[in-house]
């Protein structure tokens, strides 16, 4: 039996919002009924339990059931791969550590996971996996209560000890047993309800946000991919600023982007009304409705997360100037380094390091454009500095108007709306994006006569930048231009003196 903790007293939920999520789930466990059903079999013939469970019967009782599908057994991985044997298309064992083995079915996926519970050791950074013995035990382990059903195979018999069922229409996040406990068994769990808070909009029960709140200091022994991972998960949320305002309240932030609170301390030059912080998040939700400008659309994480860091930079680069006046004067320099920093020690992928931590740098860029005092160069640098974060550029410095001034807001978006009308322009005429010197490499050699070195790329980004001022040359126009490069040179007089 789970231990007891305080609960958040709700008022009743309606017998018809539970019945309509049972009739979801229902509809759900019918369209998969080919995958459970013959699973089901297989496995009681074998004398062997099996259930689905966790997220799956989650999201089917929300109408939102995908192709990948979580099961839970009394049988080891080296009895589930036998049992999958001859079933499945395809199999793999990539989580046979955590007592997982995966397949493949048609359109379906399917991760079949033997009864266990991960248990921490006190300073280890990795989770002791332990097998358990019953489904009862396996969901008495689970995260959250709206995480702790199941499905008994092959009957359909719904299984609810902790109460998910009624959390799930209420909207609320709480632990099967004390949140001490769960939270001690894996702090990765803290992490998870405000990741949960994002995807699902729910709140999370005020026992459990104590709970996280006096233990998040024991986030630090959890490895930097699971916090990675976890964070990615809860910034492509459908609610991130809920989750990220749990992070900072509770102060597992202060461990894992101790950059966001650091933000609540400061106020912005440009909106002296907020701190940097509400700012922070208002950018966020604005960049996610813009979203839908991304050839892809959203949700787009390097968007999301460049929105989130784009004024870190703030805290280290504050003065305070005579009349009262607060700068931030190369904020976004600064904030790359950081964001950057930040992200090498989650240990993200270099790509979207560097993806992001440029956005950061470049954000601020816009400001410099006024009316559209921009030359077409400075246009064209704007664009080339970009690059193919360009789509992006423009949801971010967009988003990062938050000004309640109607007038000033206008402004700023017709200035910008001009910028990107140029921008087009000059692609469609230069295809700007791809941008190149008019003479290749090999050329600038056969011109200069000489051989393949670091002058070869001296010359290039002269040209290149000559390109960038004065728009597309013909060949000859780009050959004076080098020649006369060429005689400014140190290694030009060399050569001309030593003859």
């Amino acid at each position: 039996m789970a231990p007891s903790c305080e609960v958040v007293r709700l008022p009743p939920v309606p017998k018809d919002r539970l019945s309509e999520a049972q009739r979801r789930g229902v509809r759900e466990l019918l369209r998969i009924t080919p995958v459970i059903d013959e699973l089901g079999a297989r496995f009681r013939a074998a004398g062997e339990e099996i259930a689905l469970v966790g997220g799956s019967v989650r999201d089917a009782l929300l109408g939102r059931l995908g192709t990948d599908l979580d099961f839970t057994t009394s049988a080891p991985p080296e009895r589930v791969e036998r049992l999958l044997a001859g079933w499945a298309d395809a199999t793999w064992d990539i989580g046979r550590a955590f007592g997982t083995i995966g397949a493949r079915k048609g359109d379906w996926s399917v991760e079949i996971t033997t009864y266990r519970s991960d248990v921490y050791e006190p300073d280890s950074r990795k989770p002791e996996v332990t097998y358990g013995d019953s489904l009862e035990g396996d969901l008495a382990r689970r995260d959250f209560t709206i995480n702790a059903l199941a499905v008994r195979l092959p009957d359909r018999v719904f299984v609810d000890p902790y109460g998910g069922l009624t959390d799930l229409v209420a909207g609320v996040i709480r632990t099967p047993g004390r949140p001490e406990d769960s939270f001690n068994d894996d702090p990765l769990r803290m992490l998870r309800a405000a990741r949960f808070a994002s995807k699902l909009g729910f709140a999370v029960a005020p026992e459990v946000v104590d709970a996280m709140r006096r233990m998040a200091d024991r986030i630090t022994i959890v490895s930097a991919e699971r916090i990675r991972d976890e964070l990615v998960k809860l910034i492509l949320g459908d609610h991130p600023r809920a989750g990220l305002e749990l992070l900072v309240d509770t102060g597992l932030a202060d461990h894992i982007l101790p950059e966001l609170p650091k933000l609540r301390l400061e106020v912005d030059e440009h909106h002296r009304h907020k701190d940097v912080y509400e700012h922070t998040l208002t950018v966020l939700e604005q960049a996610i409705a813009l979203e839908h400008r991304l050839p892809g659309g959203g949700p787009d994480f390097i968007t999301r997360f460049a929105a989130l860091m784009h004024d870190v930079g703030k805290p280290k680069t504050r003065r305070f100037e005579p009349g009262g006046k607060v700068t931030f004067h190369h904020h976004e320099v600064v904030g790359a380094k950081m964001t950057a920093k930040r992200m090498r020690a989650l240990r993200f992928p270099t790509d979207q390091i560097e993806a992001v931590s440029r956005l950061v740098e470049l954000h601020l860029r816009f400001h410099g454009y006024g009316t559209g005092e921009w030359t077409d160069s400075a246009v064209r640098r704007y664009a080339r500095d970009a690059g193919p974060l360009l789509d992006r550029l423009h949801i971010v410095t967009r988003a990062d108007c938050t000004t309640r001034n109607r007038r000033k807001a206008a402004a700023l978006q017709r200035a910008y709306d001009h910028l990107e009308e140029r921008i087009e322009r000059l692609a469609a005429e230069e295809e700007l994006r791809n941008i190149r010197p008019d003479l290749d490499g090999n050329e600038i050699m056969e011109i200069l006569g000489i051989q393949p070195g670091p002058l070869v790329g001296r010359a290039w980004k002269h040209l290149l930048e000559f390109r960038l001022d004065k728009g597309p040359q013909d060949k000859e126009t780009a050959r004076e231009e080098l020649l006369r490069w060429w005689r400014e040179q140190p290694e030009y007089q060399e050569a001309h003196d030593q003859r």
